[in-house]
């Protein structure tokens, strides 16, 4: 039995979240409001943090805020850094530009396009949102320009992967929870067997791991599971599987996106970023087609190839997780794209 964490570890603040948050404070400036202390906003799974402004300066036409990012216990090398927001008239609609210390896109396999700043689907949104709700209810029209700065922010990049992937210029604004959970092996494998020890005590003979809550969601609504047989995995695929191993139960499922399980078809147990990266000519050898190695992403791979490498990734993770559980344990991958579509399924009954 794996021993509890003595301590509970303190979760922190996406920079998405944070841009979102100095957005509202800038609008509030902008739109004839006061400078605000702090602002509270709604995060995609309906959590209102609140937010503290850490700085604030407007024009006759445009206003700008800041909020500190508070990382918690994670060690982000994001974490005291300065998200700044700039909001002045657009020609019409809500767009996006990086400021300093923010990156742009320059290779495509990426959830935005090259050409476009660094700020990812999610934050968008959630800034497009807090736009809306603040046009409608100050009378103002929805027509602005949000530009997000991080000061220092390319040299931070440095130590990411940003330079690999191709994005220029500094961060990326992340997050797709607005949540930054503590990364601490012990502490989250910990959880994770006391997930798996649950729903074994509940009677629950098949579980599923998902790397994140869209693919939650679609495994979850596959085989009509309860909440309780969904094991928050996250990138410890291994921690999972090995436990569960010594712990059985009649099935598991595993998914994820193309990325994350394309890892652990490759061998990895640990699918986070920092520690583990797709080999895009093992890639380029099991698919016979040497284009691989010169992809960016697993995804942009797949929008090279489609459903062949789904397939063949479904498959391989499949052989990697029958090496780690018994013979009597039935397992099957889902894979997923970023809309939560199914892209491959191996192992179905």
């Amino acid at each position: 039995m794996s021993r509890k964490p003595d301590t509970e570890l303190r979760r922190g603040w996406t920079t998405g979240a944070c841009a979102t948050a100095a957005t509202r404070a800038a609008l509030m400036m902008l739109w004839g409001e006061a400078r605000p202390d702090k602002v509270r906003i709604t995060l995609p799974r309906g959590e209102r943090p609140e937010f503290a402004i850490a700085e604030a300066r407007q024009g006759s036409d445009w206003a700008e805020a800041g909020v500190i990012k508070d990382a918690g216990d994670d060690p982000d090398v994001t974490h005291g850094a300065l998200i700044r927001v700039r909001v002045d008239a657009s020609g019409g609609g809500v767009e996006f530009a990086a400021g300093d210390g923010v990156g742009t896109v320059t290779k495509p396999g990426l959830p935005i396009p090259p050409g476009e700043p660094a700020i990812n689907p999610v934050p968008r949104q959630m800034m497009r949102q807090t736009v809306e709700e603040m046009a409608k209810r100050l009378g103002q029209g929805p027509d602005v320009r949000i530009t997000v700065s991080v000061p220092g922010g390319a040299e931070i990049a440095q130590k990411t992967w940003n330079p690999r992937l191709g994005i220029k210029g500094g961060l990326s604004i992340l997050g797709t929870t607005g949540i930054v959970r503590p990364f601490s092996c012990a502490a989250w494998i910990a959880s994770i067997h006391r997930g798996v020890d649950v729903a074994r005590a509940e009677g629950l003979s098949h579980l599923a791991g998902c790397t994140g809550a869209t693919s939650e969601k679609v495994v979850r609504r596959l085989h009509g599971l309860p909440e309780a047989a969904m094991i928050d995995m996250g990138d410890f695929a291994g921690g999972m599987l090995k436990y569960i191993a010594r712990h059985p139960v009649g099935r598991v499922t595993v998914g994820g996106g193309i990325g994350k399980i394309t890892k652990l078809a490759q061998g990895a147990r640990d699918l986070h970023s920092g520690r583990s990266q797709v080999d895009f000519g093992l890639l380029a050898d099991w698919l016979g087609d040497a284009r691989m190695e010169g992809c960016n992403t697993a995804l942009q791979a797949y929008e090279i190839v489609g459903e062949k490498l789904a397939d063949v990734v479904a498959k391989k993770a499949l052989e990697q997780v029958r090496t780690m559980l018994p013979e009597n344990v039935v397992a099957d991958i889902v894979v997923i794209d970023r809309a939560g579509t199914i892209l491959a399924h191996a192992g179905a009954a």
